[in-house]
């Protein structure tokens, strides 16, 4: 039983609000060393300065970019840049995106709250693909100096009835609190209720379901590894202080707007490399088949490789191999039976998954890459665009590419409830949710007022 509750979050000033395009980013995880740079140079209120700092020469334990962000946010707050909400409220949002692919614009509807987090193995909330440590240990840091969310966790949930988007519709009549156009040219509009009936139906709706973690592990865990840490100062009881709980963005995944996108994987070497004695190799595994690319351009390129991937995967594994220097892609169909050959380890669910029949055969048995080795940060990228990932292979900037078909919803919702894990970076769920349109501040004497449901 999810438990899912409105909170007194934290906006910025309405003073502000024409200008919010200039003061978000997208999640901390996603933004290049460049793209810091930009956003400090945006606005001087831009989010950056509170979720990924930059590091100075002379870092200390009492002066860092953890301190520096808890002092951003307080300062921020005691000069009316950011204001709390007097009274709890649930933020609805839409995000209009262009889907690609000559599919038009979708928009996603989804809503902020709090919810309650849950132990390991609760299968009420559930996660699907494995973390790191490194990531949890700074998000930690980060939320110790500050006591913040500062960015939600996307979740998705199970409505085919529809219950909680039709009762948007009584809500959004209002001007939303902001309307604007993101740099990638998404567009977000943000409504605030606070009608005690909408948090009611709400928290009824998901005493119901169970949430499946889209995006926004590493921070899930950060949570509960938090929660624990305060409740050793604190206690356990009541059950509901505002530690307890965690920021989250709620989806359906019903809603049309939901779009999961492929994580393409890019190498930057390979030891020892032949293409003829790997493509050899790997029809043990594959069949294997040619496709020939025009030399034309870059974009009529891709839109083939994906093109033949779509035609193909509702068949079998289909994974398409790019080599560098290369005027072809090899498009490598599993053969009948080769799942029985990824592993004893493996789960069923998992043995369907495309990124696991990459990792098993081509990486692992076809390239000799290690398990310890996939995990190389250095070596191995993954990018979400096919166009860019063949741009960056023919610019030299990597080895080898290899191209993906997206993982379905309804394999992740599988996985999950399985209570399995797949390998990072298995999907992307497209657009990522924005941080800076509301955050939650975390303090231990405060209890969340849980709707009846």
């Amino acid at each position: 039983m999810a438990i899912v509750a409105p909170f007194k979050g934290i906006t910025y000033n309405p003073i502000f609000m024409q200008e919010i395009s200039r003061l978000v980013t997208p999640p901390y995880d996603v933004i290049s060393p460049q793209e810091q740079d930009m956003y400090y140079q945006e606005h001087p209120h831009n989010v950056i300065r509170l979720i990924l700092g930059k590091k100075k020469l002379g870092d200390s334990d009492w002066d860092n970019r953890y301190t520096r962000a808890a002092e951003y946010f307080e300062r921020w707050q005691r000069d009316g840049i950011l204001v709390r909400d007097e009274e709890p409220a649930i933020y609805i949002t839409s995000l209009t995106y262009d889907a690609g692919n000559g599919l038009g614009e979708k928009t996603r509807w989804g809503l902020i709250a709090l919810v309650k987090i849950e132990e390991q193995g609760s299968k009420v909330i559930l996660p699907h693909e494995r973390t790191f440590s490194a990531h949890k240990e700074d998000r930690l840091k980060l939320m110790r100096a500050c006591n913040a969310n500062f960015s939600q966790i996307f979740g998705l949930y199970e409505d085919h009835q529809r219950r909680i988007i039709k009762a948007f519709k009584s809500y959004i009549k209002e001007s939303p609190i902001c309307s604007f156009e993101f740099r990638d040219g998404t567009k977000h509009r943000m409504w605030v209720v606070h009608e005690p009936e909408f948090f009611e139906l709400v928290a009824k709706v998901m005493a119901e379901k169970s949430i499946f973690i889209a995006d926004g592990h590493h921070r899930y865990e950060t949570a509960r590894n938090y929660r624990n840490f305060m409740r050793t100062r604190y206690g356990k009881k009541p059950w509901n202080r505002s530690y307890e709980f965690v920021m989250m963005y709620l989806t359906n995944m019903s809603d049309p707007g939901l779009t999961i996108l492929p994580s393409h994987r890019l190498i930057k070497r390979v030891p020892g490399f032949n293409l003829n004695s790997f493509l050899e190799k790997s029809r043990f595994w594959f069949q294997i088949e040619e496709v020939k690319l025009s030399g034309n351009s870059l974009s009529e390129e891709a839109q083939k490789i994906r093109s033949e991937l779509q035609r193909n995967s509702h068949k079998t594994s289909v994974i398409a191999f790019y080599p560098q220097g290369d005027h072809q892609c090899y498009l490598m169909h599993l053969k009948e039976g080769m799942r029985d050959h990824m592993g004893e380890d493996l789960h069923p669910s998992l043995k369907k998954l495309d990124v696991l029949v990459l990792s098993r055969f081509l990486l692992q048995k076809g390239l000799g890459f290690s398990r310890e080795e996939l995990d190389d940060d250095e070596n191995f990228h993954y990018q979400s665009s096919l166009t860019k990932a063949l741009e960056a292979v023919k610019e030299g900037a990597y080895e080898m590419a290899f191209f993906l078909s997206p993982t379905s919803i309804e394999h992740v919702k599988e996985v999950a409830s399985n209570l399995l894990v797949m390998p990072r970076k298995s999907t992307f769920f497209y657009p990522k949710i924005l941080t800076g349109l509301v955050f939650n501040k975390i303090d231990p004497h405060e209890l969340i007022e849980v709707p009846p449901h």
